[in-house]
């Protein structure tokens, strides 16, 4: 059984994002106000950093500002510096004619409100994103999609495709158990942590060959006991309620880490594992709503996982920003 990790102190390091921000993000890449921030090691001496709906000048200053402030969907950057207590700081990001950052992944056609990225991985020189398409947003928490996917770069992230073989569609009635998405690997399989549409549902787990990360009817899903070619048997291996996740290995603890936002208690909180199919522990608290309102995503640095401390990116809903955060976690036994 993997040791129970409890932070002993969080901090904000730094602010990643808008005005303010060690990288000025809104000076240099029209980057005034954005959400998420997830993180996979590039391969190439690169952490990329894919936010989420991004705004510019004309940003209100509080939450997601109006379509008509330099909106994008989604936009990508770069960062390669490993003292993480300086901040996280991007070189770049995929660029447009003027030098702002430019919407990566494209939005859709006919009901869709925007396209959100939910997880990245890099796989033998290409770069996988789960992200879902939003059809309406509901009260906080909820919201109802037209199906997740997983979308592809082979050009470092200039250019993305969203094959139509890479799809989980969200029918009416059946609420597909993998509309948020977290890739990890092991082996010669990548694994895809999935819930349902919103914050409130568990978490499920799915594998795939590497060769076929773009072909949903190849992942096999975990039913609890073995695998099974249906998504409909997948069993939850994290119980609810699972926001946005992202799923480690921490050498320094011998343990598989996921951190997810937990609507319930207004927390993010950090669960561990000896094992992807679990057992996983119930979750400790790293971050609290009380100190942090209005928080979501979690996202873990890839670059910091052989040592005690852990570094991630949190969002506030009213800043409308992303912030580094850091994390010293020591060993619980029995």
């Amino acid at each position: 059984m993997a040791a129970l990790l409890v932070p002993e102190a969080t901090t904000q390091i730094a602010t990643v994002t808008g005005a303010g921000s060690a990288s000025r993000t809104d000076e240099r890449f029209g980057i005034h106000a954005t959400d998420l921030g997830i993180l996979w090691d590039g391969g190439d001496g690169r952490v990329f950093v894919l936010f989420g709906d991004t705004y510019g000048r004309g940003w209100g200053g509080d939450g997601a500002g109006p379509p008509d402030a330099d909106w994008r969907c989604n936009v990508l950057a770069f960062s390669s510096n490993r003292d993480l207590d300086q901040g996280l700081l991007l070189d770049d990001v995929v660029s447009r004619a003027d030098g702002g950052a430019a919407q990566v992944i494209t939005s859709g056609s006919g009901r869709e409100a925007t396209i959100i990225p939910n997880g990245g991985i890099a796989v033998d020189g290409r770069h996988f994103v789960h992200y879902m398409s939003v059809r309406e947003w509901g009260r906080p928490g909820t919201w109802r999609t037209n199906y997740a996917g997983v979308a592809v770069s082979g050009d470092g992230g200039i250019t993305w495709d969203k094959p139509r073989s890479a799809r989980w569609p969200n029918k009416w009635g059946k609420n597909s158990r993998f509309q948020i998405g977290a890739f990890a690997r092991s082996g010669e399989h990548v694994y895809l942590f999935g819930t349902t549409q919103g914050r409130f549902g568990p978490g499920y787990l799915a594998r795939v060959s590497t060769a076929d990360i773009l072909q949903s009817s190849a992942y096999e899903y975990w039913t609890g006991r073995d695998w099974a070619d249906r998504e409909s048997s997948a069993a939850p291996v994290l119980d609810g309620p699972v926001g946005e996740l992202s799923v480690v290995y921490n050498v320094h603890f011998g343990c598989w880490m996921a951190m997810h936002l937990d609507e319930d208690r207004a927390a993010i909180v950090l669960r561990t594992s000896d094992e992807l199919t679990g057992p996983w522990s119930a979750g400790e608290v790293i971050v609290s709503g009380r100190d942090y309102p209005a928080l979501y995503g979690g996202y873990l640095h890839p670059w910091a996982l052989d040592g005690p401390d852990i570094y991630f990116l949190l969002s506030q809903w009213g800043p409308y920003n992303v912030f580094l955060m850091r994390s010293r976690l020591t060993e619980r036994h029995g």
